[in-house]
């Protein structure tokens, strides 16, 4: 038996979309306005999702509760199979006393707070971004900073930010291959529009983080730097996708950057060396940052080093392709093939599948729990050792054990449902303005399910088919569609969870989402303002 999708089961779009957006509005509440812990707030909204699916889309019972249970799981794994393993690994390297020793390694580069978020939270980030995503970026990167010495609201924030420039590129490109397999659209095309719009945001990121750091004043002082890492980025970023591939410019762009700034910072330093108003005096001054060998150096970093291999292991085709063969594959009964989509949401009426795969060994988890494994080796941290850091650490993720199966469980109950299409087809009516608010469908759609690959897997399609019935090139809107995803990226109620998880802000979820959500919607503004432009007056741009 098939349940077909109803896009507006009130039959008036704005009011069926108001409906649909009840489940965001509660959540938007509860983090922004109420502060409430981020497992409440994703309770909440979840269970309203599951009542308006049932009572005002029609939706079975069984079918809803079925599509909320199977997002749960998926947040269970792999998303909280990444976040433990990541933040394990950093903890590992606290016990073991190696972290100091990268700690002090960083200040022998700079023990200036702004550049330090330069390198770990835009460079490094960036990296960890293009080769795995899914959450890996901003828990390490956010957990280095906080180990450095950073407010963790701070450290969360700007990771968050900074996650803004790779996003579209990130885990070798997953998110243009998915908008192309969606579409049809070639993928290159994609990558080379993608590669002609955030370029211009991954030079003002770098800005931007250290102005919300430190004021424009203090920005001023480091603008140099910020510029060496913001353009070195932009242009491979620019070069990359527009030359080779969507695969490799996260990676590429990441390396330039951290390269450039690591360089240039052995010939440049800012008149004075900047630090959080409520810091202590400096303990790892330049001055007096004990030195090491090569060797110790090589050895504390060695944790992060293997992750990088890892992970990059992870990602190529060949090693996924057989590390993928040892997949369990379930159908879910009840959901698998039961709901249906029509027009103009699918181009032809389409069974959606519902398929739960625990891909235990090619997860970016596996790739990092393996890490952990031979750091441990590395490190001299023993099995008894190794078990109770592991249970400590899931002690230390309860709360976002059950924050980020809500938050996944409210995003397949919003797609299945056909709610989210509701949504996107109300801002797919805005007729001449739909390059505009293409953007803001790309930032809807990843602040649903915390995933650009998502996001573009679920309004790819209606972007395309919007922009030819308002005279505008499919290419550019299902770019828009990625480019604009990104800016929601840090508001995701995943993100704020993975985040807050890595820097120990648990219960401070409505905090961090304060923090960053006027920084998502303006940034999703010059988005929208870019595809406009695009679409009228530079249509030059167009690939």
């Amino acid at each position: 038996m098939t349940w077909t999708q109803i896009y507006d089961p009130m039959g008036s779009l704005a009011l069926s979309a108001l409906m649909a957006a009840i489940p965001m509005i509660i959540i938007f509440y509860l983090l922004a306005i109420r502060r409430a812990p981020g497992q409440i707030a994703g309770g909440a909204a979840v269970a309203s999702a599951v009542l308006v699916a049932v009572l005002v889309y029609k939706m079975p019972v069984a079918t809803a509760l079925t599509a909320t249970v199977m997002g749960a799981f998926y947040g269970v794994f792999p998303i909280f199979w990444i976040v433990i393993t990541a933040i394990f690994i950093y903890n590992m390297t606290v016990e073991t006393g190696q972290f100091e020793i990268i700690k002090n390694s960083i200040a022998s580069i700079t023990d200036d707070r702004r550049l330090q978020a330069l390198l770990i939270a835009f460079a490094f980030g960036a990296f960890l971004e293009g080769a795995a995503g899914f959450g890996t970026p901003v828990a390490i990167s956010a957990g280095m900073l906080v180990g450095l010495g950073f407010n963790p609201l701070y450290a969360a924030g700007l990771c968050l930010i900074a996650n803004t420039a790779p996003v579209a590129f990130g885990g070798i490109g997953i998110p243009i291959i998915v908008a192309g397999q969606v579409t049809g659209i070639e993928t290159m095309k994609i990558s080379q529009m993608v590669g002609r719009q955030l370029p211009f945001l991954s030079v003002i990121i770098p800005i931007w983080l250290v102005v919300l750091m430190s004021g424009w004043k203090s920005t001023m002082e480091v603008l140099p730097a910020c510029l060496v890492a913001g353009i070195s980025f932009a242009t491979l970023q620019w070069f990359s996708s527009n030359y080779i591939g969507p695969e490799l410019p996260d990676i590429l762009s990441a390396l330039a950057a951290m390269i450039s700034l690591a360089l240039f910072l052995k010939i440049w330093k800012p008149a004075k060396t900047w630090r959080f108003a409520d810091e202590k005096a400096a303990a790892t001054s330049m001055a007096n940052v004990p030195k090491y060998s090569a060797g110790t150096i090589f050895k504390a970093w060695s944790p992060f080093i293997v992750l990088t291999v890892m992970v990059i292991l992870w990602g190529l085709k060949p090693v996924q392709a057989v590390i993928d063969a040892v997949s369990i594959k379930i159908l879910v009964p009840g959901l698998d093939k039961v709901v249906m989509q029509v027009a103009p949401i699918a181009k032809q009426p389409t069974a959606m599948a519902a398929l739960y795969k625990i891909n235990w060994m090619s997860a970016a988890g596996t790739a990092l729990f393996i890490a952990s494994i031979i750091s441990a080796m590395i490190l001299g941290v023993g099995p008894s050792r190794f078990v109770s850091l592991f249970a400590k650490t899931f002690k230390q993720l309860t709360k976002p054990l059950i924050t980020i199966p809500c938050v996944l469980g409210l995003a397949y109950i919003m797609n299945y449902s056909g709610m989210s299409s509701t949504l996107g087809l109300f801002l797919a009516g805005t007729g001449s303005f739909f390059p505009f608010f293409s953007a803001f469908l790309g930032w809807l759609g990843v602040f649903l399910t915390g995933s650009d690959t998502s996001a573009n897997a679920l309004f790819g399609n209606l972007q395309a088919v919007t922009a030819q019935q308002v005279g505008m090139e499919p290419v550019l809107a299902v770019a828009a569609n990625s480019s604009g995803g990104v800016t929601g990226k840090m508001i995701s109620p995943q993100s704020i969870a993975v985040a807050t998880a890595a820097t120990g802000l648990v219960g401070k979820e409505g905090d961090l989402f304060s923090f960053t959500v006027m920084h998502s919607l303006v940034l999703a503004v010059i988005i929208g303002l870019m595809t406009y432009a695009q679409a009228y007056f530079l249509t030059w741009m167009i690939p």
